[in-house]
């Protein structure tokens, strides 16, 4: 074995390619942190506070994707790579990337229609694609849902905004619907008066619009009354569950019964 000769090479190597190498390698890392700084000061920053979240999530992330494509670059030009070489076969990985990822494009897409049309923003809870939840992230290619029970659901954007979106706290105000069922033998009038004073004692419900208190079928076995009331987004569900409670609580106090299901049958002795 020759060491003069392997150690002409490593010192030609590192004459020719050692500097580059090290430029390249400081440039990656300095190029990677400041990347990081810049998309958590996108993230942070109070002078961006006037920005929509949704659109400061996605600037995040389309900010990473394109700031990586430049890191690389200038670091294929630090190696020695010719420009121009480089830039075609980059133009080329593109198309056949494209054409590899056209969902991908096609979910950038959609993100681009989310930010633009706004069907919802970030702290919104919505359904949409058979799942429902809190929007907390708007990205570049999906959307992610926390539901009520803490788990976090990622949804594409293509996908999602060809769906059909229910925004659920978009408006200040939401109506509760509720149905309640009492006996035949009870007096109707009775019957909305005590609902009607279980509504009027909930301070959340609001008087404007007036609620809704009427029957509203007659089925085999009771009588149905149908409640809307008004009140604001934030506050739905303990509206809906403090009148829910409550109206049980008063029927049983002012004697008005909640049938079983039942069906009367007439035997014919003939």
């Amino acid at each position: 074995m020759n060491w003069e000769k392997i150690s002409e090479f490593i010192f030609e190597f590192a004459a020719t390619w050692g500097s580059k190498l090290l430029g390249s390698i400081v440039i990656l890392l300095v190029g990677a942190k400041c990347i990081k700084s810049l998309c958590k000061w996108i993230r942070k920053s109070p002078k961006l506070d006037r920005l929509d979240d949704g659109i400061r999530s996605f600037m995040v992330s389309f900010t990473r994707i394109l700031l990586y494509i430049v890191l690389v670059i200038t670091i294929a030009m630090i190696l020695g790579v010719p420009t121009t070489s480089f830039i075609t076969i980059l133009a080329s990985c593109g198309v056949a990337i494209g054409l590899a990822l056209q969902g991908s494009l096609s979910n950038f897409a959609g993100g681009l229609m989310i930010l633009f049309f706004k069907p919802f923003k970030i702290g919104d809870y919505i359904e949409a694609s058979g799942e429902s939840g809190t929007v907390s992230e708007i990205s570049v290619v999906y959307t992610e849902l926390l539901t009520v029970d803490n788990k976090r659901i990622t949804i594409p954007n293509g996908g999602l905004t060809n769906s059909v979106i229910k925004n659920y706290t978009a408006e200040g105000v939401r109506r509760v619907d509720l149905t309640f069922d009492a006996s035949y033998d009870d007096n109707v009038d009775n019957v909305k008066k005590v609902i009607a004073d279980v509504v009027a004692k909930n301070e959340l419900a609001l008087t404007d619009p007036a609620p809704f208190i009427r029957v509203s079928e007659c089925s085999q076995s009771s009588v149905k009354y149908t409640v809307r009331v008004w009140c604001k987004t934030e506050v739905y569900w303990d509206v809906y569950f403090d009148i829910l409670e409550g109206v049980k609580k008063a029927f049983e106090e002012n004697g008005i019964h909640i049938p079983y299901q039942q069906i009367d049958v007439h035997v014919d002795n003939n």
